[in-house]
């Protein structure tokens, strides 16, 4: 997950009920497979006093921030997001290095073009 992120910045009160999902994250992240699969990912934890509901900000390698509300978001559905994200970017970086446009555009009547190794469906499987 680390290996997608930049930066991480867990904010939260510790005497606030709802920091669950920002102490499982914070686990994760300490985690030695995460720590190793990026080591110069910088993580941050903010301590707070005031009532600022409990927030996980990541930044992606390409730059890009986005904050997530630890209070109603559980840390396994952050870590999700993420990783569906990361292998988003891998995919696009991987399209970039072969000197292909991004991102790619697939034309409507292609989508619905038969490929060898496939049979159409009949009008009647899909009814069914």
């Amino acid at each position: 997950m680390l290996k997608f992120l930049s930066k991480v910045k867990i904010e939260f009160n510790a005497l606030d009920p709802r920091i669950a999902s920002c102490m499982e994250f914070l686990a994760q992240c300490n985690a030695r497979k995460a720590k190793e699969s990026n080591p110069a990912c910088q993580l941050q934890v903010k301590r707070r006093t005031d009532d600022h509901p409990p927030q996980i900000t990541v930044t992606f390698v390409n730059g890009v921030e986005e904050a997530f509300d630890a209070a109603s978001t559980p840390a396994q559905t952050i870590r999700s997001m993420i990783l569906e994200k990361g292998q988003m970017l891998e995919t696009e970086q991987m399209f970039r290095e072969a000197g292909e446009k991004w991102p790619v555009i697939i034309p409507e009547e292609e989508l619905h073009q038969s490929f060898p190794g496939t049979k159409p469906r009949k009008a009647e499987e899909k009814k069914q």
